[in-house]
């Protein structure tokens, strides 16, 4: 049986986390999160990590360097497990460059990936990320959607929810402005190999994951 390997694009905002949460639990995937391994490594406070916090806290992307060594490990990770069932990439390729690493990547491991595309407009990325918020405790992001809306406190940890702080209005339309320079070439590329799936994510949370599990049904019928 093939991995089920689906790769998540989509602007800040879009629920890429949320729905990619939703698919590991529902068919036990491993999870890519670049903006959390980015994150992590930030808290070790060498070079690195501070230029890294640096960076982000302005709404700028890391470098492919860093990003790509990241993924290999997990993959090669991946790859030696034997029940492996499949895994996520969130939100990344997020430049053309990774996004052809990744194809030879993928090659390499002799991985079919699905591309999955959270289709967002501007104004609802903006409207979402200047009122969502993160648990300061645990680290958890909290939508500004449905249920979400009204919390106080995490409804993980019950700790304290504050604003990120690459959330600012500033750094909130720099990484609009990347998203149209450097996502969008790489939505087209995988457009033109026949690979790209585009959902509508502006409906509920369950909305778009029904619309998620019915472009993935041939793909889950072995999960």
């Amino acid at each position: 049986m093939k991995p089920l390997i689906i790769i998540l694009l989509g602007k800040s905002g879009s629920g890429k986390g949320t729905q990619a949460k939703l698919l590991v639990k529902k068919f036990g995937l491993y999870y890519i999160g670049s903006g959390d391994i980015l994150r992590k490594r930030q808290k070790k406070k060498d070079f690195t990590g501070r230029k890294l916090e640096k960076i982000m806290n302005k709404g700028e992307f890391a470098p492919t360097v860093l990003i790509f060594k990241f993924w290999m490990d997990k993959m090669e990770k991946f790859k030696n497990n034997p029940k492996l069932k499949g895994f996520i990439m969130d939100g990344s390729p997020r430049k053309m460059i990774e996004a052809e690493l990744l194809d030879e990547a993928m090659k390499w491991y002799e991985w079919e990936p699905k591309v999955i595309l959270l289709d967002i407009s501007r104004k609802e990325a903006f409207y979402r990320l200047s009122n969502r918020k993160i648990c300061k405790k645990c680290g958890r992001i909290i939508p500004y959607l449905e249920k979400f809306r009204n919390l106080k406190q995490c409804d993980r940890c019950g700790g304290k929810l504050i604003i990120r702080l690459d959330d600012t209005p500033s750094a909130i339309n720099t990484r609009l402005d990347l998203f149209r320079k450097e996502v969008q070439p790489v939505i087209n590329h995988y457009k033109k190999q026949g690979k790209l799936v585009k959902i509508n994510g502006e409906g509920s949370i369950e909305e778009t994951f029904q619309k998620i599990l019915r472009c993935l049904k041939k793909e889950i019928k072995h999960l």
